[in-house]
């Protein structure tokens, strides 16, 4: 096991940077190539080296160990997690305003619980893309508010409270006459671009500027934006540096991270799991480590191709996402049976409707890698009349017919703008996933 304190020090340290999943994009990249890895391009021929790689697709990464004794037919331990989260997103045109306030005219993404994004102070953060096509990170601080209508214009909200995502969730970000603003030309020169007419472009998301915090008994609580899923992209991290640094060079498997953009709106983009990157990837690498002088032969190809298929179906993939721990005043709506809590452990997430893409293989795996890492295993299913969601799992069993298992921390309050997790359940992932890419 990780060191509790320190590893939950950094997860707050790694959700500060990544307001957006282009900033965690950048955030893991930077700590990749601070551990000697190599960044590609896709539209660069590859090495297939010994060591640490990676590379960037707008708001997904994928990384990876060559080990030193790794072959063409080598197969994968995937670890995929996902960038985005839900909140919602700048729309065009966005400087709107009514009755001598200015407001940002936001759309919303995902499935975000709306009610929590209220008083709540707000910043604006993503990129923006020039007129030369060049990108630009940015990010405001505090700068918008959600303001709820007061208890005594509502006397009736306590008993209910309805939001019309068009009317009730403009933020407001100051006072005036809208023709006199432009929040484009603000976060343009935020950006360093010398007006809004130099911007062609942009993703911006709302984020809570709130800081994460420990609290609670013996602070066991641990409290930020964002978890669902960053706290899966920190501990898949920490995993594959981890197997990086201690690789035995034996060749027997090839550790990857797959991080993916948009799974918070179903995943179909060229950086989802539903698009080509991470098959893609894959396939490069396969064909990188058979390449030799006579690669371009058409026999050489379709011996890669042979030996990249043996690699698949010899491949695993852990599919890491938040889950729900019981909430202790809903428990109804939980399994009667099946009744994960906060501090107990790391999920292995089940669905007979294959929602998750766990089977009994994928159980064992999960199982014995916990206990190569010492950590507890709790099985979460729904109750059958609340449906749960989908992750990228049963997306990338599909579309690699690799064997995928689902797992992921319990939390309270998923995609509110502030999330709930136990510590430990945190170091506990983080030394699982670990486990698992050192061949547990």
């Amino acid at each position: 096991m990780p060191d509790t304190a320190a590893h939950v020090a950094d997860l707050a340290a790694f959700i500060q940077a990544s307001p957006s999943s282009y900033h965690a994009v950048a955030e893991v990249s930077r700590r990749l190539e601070a551990a000697g890895s190599e960044e590609l391009r896709e539209t660069d021929a590859w090495t297939a080296r010994p060591g640490l790689h990676h590379v960037r697709r707008d708001g997904a990464v994928i990384a990876w160990t060559v080990p030193e004794g790794a072959a063409p037919g080598s197969p994968f331990r995937i670890i995929g997690a996902h960038t985005d989260s839900p909140g919602f997103k700048l729309k065009p045109r966005p400087t709107i305003g009514s009755n001598g306030w200015l407001q940002a005219g936001v759309e919303v993404y995902g499935g975000p619980l709306l009610n929590s994004w209220l008083d709540r102070e707000l910043e604006l953060a993503g990129r923006l893309v020039d007129r030369d096509g060049r990108e630009h990170l940015v990010r405001t601080g505090p700068f918008l508010r959600i303001p709820q209508l007061a208890v005594h214009l509502d006397r009736e909200v306590n008993n209910g409270l309805t939001l019309d995502r068009q009317r009730h969730t403009a933020p407001v970000f100051g006072v005036g006459d809208v023709s006199q603003a432009d929040l484009v030309d603000i976060l343009a020169r935020r950006a360093g671009l010398g007006s809004g007419a130099d911007v062609a472009g942009y993703d911006l998301l709302t984020v809570d500027t709130a800081a994460p915090a420990r609290f609670g008994l013996d602070d066991a609580l641990f409290a930020a934006g964002r978890m669902d899923n960053l706290t899966s992209v920190h501990a898949g991290l920490v995993a594959l540096l981890a197997t990086s640094e201690g690789t035995d060079g034996s060749g027997a498997h090839i550790p990857v991270l797959a991080a993916f953009d948009h799974e918070e709106l179903g995943s179909e983009s060229r950086s989802g799991a539903s698009g080509p990157f991470l098959a893609d990837v894959l396939a490069r690498i396969t064909a990188g480590l058979a390449t030799g002088d006579a690669a371009d032969h058409a026999a050489d190809r379709a011996a890669a191709a042979e030996l990249h298929a043996r690699a698949l179906a010899a491949s695993w993939c852990v599919s890491s996402d938040a889950g729900h721990a019981v909430h202790p005043n809903y428990p109804e709506r939980h399994d009667p049976a099946n009744r994960p809590v906060a501090g107990g452990g790391p999920l292995l997430k089940i669905n007979a409707n294959q929602r998750y893409a766990t089977d009994a293989h994928g159980a064992a795996l999960w199982h014995r890698v916990s206990a190569a890492a010492g950590v507890p295993v709790q099985e979460f299913v729904s109750n059958n009349t609340v449906p749960c969601g989908s992750t990228i799992g049963p997306l990338t069993a599909t579309r690699l017919g690799i064997r995928v298992v689902d797992v992921g921390p319990p939390l309270l309050s998923m995609h509110s703008a502030r999330e709930l997790a136990h510590v430990d359940d945190l170091a506990a992932l983080a030394a699982a996933l670990t486990a698992f890419h050192g061949g547990a």
